[in-house]
């Protein structure tokens, strides 16, 4: 397992890490280009369209293209996109083009080729995972640790994102699709051989459907757990600006830090204490909701950069858990022809709740700051909700128990 998620894990560290990159710039960036916070939350949430649409495209073409195809195609597309980025992003601070032209070029470089491209890579990754494993205990493992990588990009990115931009707030968006770049190089450079187990399997019978009753319950209780986490990313850039009424430099610094310890929060969790603990997918979720909730409900209240970084913190440790939950469920209902069908789905519930969750954020963000941690808490609380009490979760989780 490990030889073959390897270099999957790398790249899906690198790509999610120059993404995050750009993090912290992103409100003072918008504040420069005098963009409002509905139109920020615009270019996120058509990026996440465009990861939704395309992620079962994406498990569609891995039942039909070697690992290698479509890695190289996703980072590609990444690479184009978030140099387009940076480019509009320049010359609109330059002056060169106007705010509405800016805010275009943003839409198709960032929010679509970014995000159809990123879209391949975690469900290659999911894909994969399922493939090369065997049982509740090593599916949970290997989405686990993908979810580490994700994670750990959580650190990476918005730290060196903040060391960036105290040198130049541009400085993230020009480092970005380097990274990406020379990623592709690497990729088709060193995935010449593939791992058997993991080569395209032919589909076999009808086309996996969102609807399918043993997978709604979970792709529902997925899709509230990822949505409270879109309703509070994409605003805590404005919450620290005027919450502690700091300037873009320190607000990038505050950002970097409050991602930073969630993301180190999550890498121990689902790299570490997800595999030491051994349990099942469900278990998994019922633990980490009310982590969640809790979390929001201090976020409501934090005014202070410490108490704002605690109340991260303690989230990472509830979505650290969630999450790897949530990907493995799915997978582990399904047979091995089904897997890329499952794993673009899964991606694509994910991909859903970035797509209402930022405008909807910075939406509710205009009418009152403290509305959109609200509306994080209800929805991490019907997760919850979900998970012990629908009927069809549980009829899930006994089809899991039940599974080989």
């Amino acid at each position: 397992m490990r030889k073959a998620m390897a270099p999957l894990l790398v790249t899906i560290l690198a790509v999610f890490s120059a993404q995050q990159l750009l993090t912290p710039v992103l409100a003072p960036l918008a504040r420069e280009l005098t963009l409002t916070e509905t139109q920020l939350g615009l270019v996120i949430t058509v990026a996440a369209t465009s990861l939704t649409v395309a992620s079962p495209l994406w498990g569609h073409v891995m039942r039909r293209l070697r690992l290698r195809t479509v890695l190289a195609l996703g980072l590609g597309l990444t690479a184009v996109g978030l140099a387009g980025f940076a480019a509009a992003v320049t010359l609109g601070v330059d002056g060169v083009l106007s705010p509405p032209a800016t805010l275009v070029l943003m839409l198709l470089t960032r929010s679509v080729l970014f995000g159809v491209g990123l879209a391949a890579l975690p469900v290659a990754a999911l894909t994969v995972a399922g493939l090369v494993t065997t049982g509740e205990a090593d599916r949970t493992r290997a989405t686990g640790l993908v979810g580490a990588a994700q994670g750990l990009s959580l650190v990476v990115g918005p730290v060196g994102g903040g060391a960036l931009a105290a040198a130049s707030l541009l400085l993230p968006l020009y480092v970005s699709p380097a990274i990406c770049a020379v990623l592709t190089i690497w990729v088709l450079v060193a995935l010449r051989r593939e791992p058997a187990k993991a080569a395209p399997v032919r589909p076999q019978g009808p086309r996996l459907r969102p609807w399918d009753a043993r997978l709604w319950p979970l792709f529902a209780i997925g899709f509230c757990v990822f949505l409270s986490l879109g309703l509070v990313q994409v605003i805590l850039g404005f919450l620290i600006a005027d919450r502690l009424h700091v300037d873009p430099h320190a607000t990038a610094g505050g950002v970097g830090l409050a991602l930073g310890v969630t993301g180190l929060v999550i890498v121990g969790v689902q790299g570490a204490l997800v595999p030491a603990l051994g349990w099942r997918a469900l278990r998994l979720i019922r633990v980490g909701t009310p982590l969640a909730v809790a979390a929001y409900g201090l976020l409501a209240v934090a005014h202070d950069l410490w108490l704002i970084t605690a109340a991260f913190g303690l989230l990472g440790v509830g979505l650290g858990l969630a999450m790897p939950g949530f990907a493995a469920a799915p997978g582990l209902l399904v047979g091995r022809e089904e897997q890329s069908s499952v794993s673009g789905l899964v991606n694509a519930v994910i991909g859903s709740t970035f797509v209402a969750g930022p405008l909807l954020s910075t939406v509710l963000y205009e009418i009152a700051p403290v509305v959109p941690v609200l509306a994080a808490f209800t929805a991490a609380a019907t997760a919850l909700a979900l998970a012990w009490l629908s009927p069809a979760a549980r009829r899930a989780r006994a089809e899991a128990v039940a599974a080989p």
